[in-house]
């Protein structure tokens, strides 16, 4: 096993599917098996989640809202997202805790790296939601947060493509895959991985990236084992 600790960052568009909004239960189901078997294979899993299939903040500034009461509806989104893991967890016999970013007693434990990395050891999934609690901050900058503070291995962002590409794979058939690839050329290139402040904070802590598809069952397995699946972006 090559990674010990991995922080799995998921959007919430990807729980859609093919639907227009929501919750896919074939889709989540589907990610909750690819976990459950890095778990019990001995890899301690923390996961962030976005809350775009609900609610994305910047879409609601457009149509009237207040930025930050729109970014605290994304927030709350990533909430809802994260009880539909816990349940999906649940039901599938693998335990998980909901750790939260602002105090939502009813539905989980604020924050802390103790209980979250105390969680993990004891082979719990740990959920990680709320984003950083911050306005103005994306999902993506939390994941590169929580992944520094829990000294996590890797960050492992799972998307619907398999990989960084020269362009967009999916409107340019030409587009060439990255197989690996340094912080500082997907800088020079302009290649848009992450938003700005999770990959600096992921850059200044050396912690390594690797974009996957996460809906191809076994890439976790895979990736977790040492083998090569997806782009890897390091120094």
């Amino acid at each position: 096993m090559k990674y010990n600790r991995v922080l799995l960052k998921l959007s919430g568009e990807a729980l859609m599917g093919n639907d227009n909004y929501g919750i896919n239960a074939e889709i989540i189901s589907g990610y909750v098996e690819q976990i459950i078997r890095i778990v019990k294979n001995g890899t301690q899993v923390g996961i962030v989640i976005g809350g775009g299939n609900i609610f994305r903040g910047m879409t609601g500034t457009g149509k009237g809202f207040d930025r930050v009461i729109g970014d605290q509806m994304g927030m709350m989104a990533t909430v809802i997202n994260s009880m539909a893991l816990l349940s999906a967890f649940e039901n599938n016999g693998q335990k998980a805790r909901v750790f939260t970013a602002f105090s939502i007693e009813s539905i989980g434990e604020r924050f802390s790296k103790q209980k979250a990395t105390q969680a993990m050891k004891s082979g719990e999934v740990a959920i990680f939601s709320g984003g950083t609690g911050n306005p103005f901050f994306t999902t993506d900058s939390a994941s590169a947060l929580r992944a520094v503070e829990i000294e996590a291995d890797v960050l492992l962002k799972g998307t619907r493509v398999d990989g960084i590409y020269t362009a967009d794979p999916e409107k340019d058939p030409k587009a060439e895959k990255f197989e690996q690839i340094s912080f500082n050329e997907t800088i020079r290139l302009d290649l848009k991985i992450m938003d700005q402040t999770a990959f600096t904070m992921c850059k200044e802590n050396n912690l390594p990236i690797i974009v996957f598809d996460m809906n191809k069952a076994g890439n976790l397995d895979r990736i977790v084992n040492g083998e090569n699946v997806g782009t890897l972006v390091n120094l």
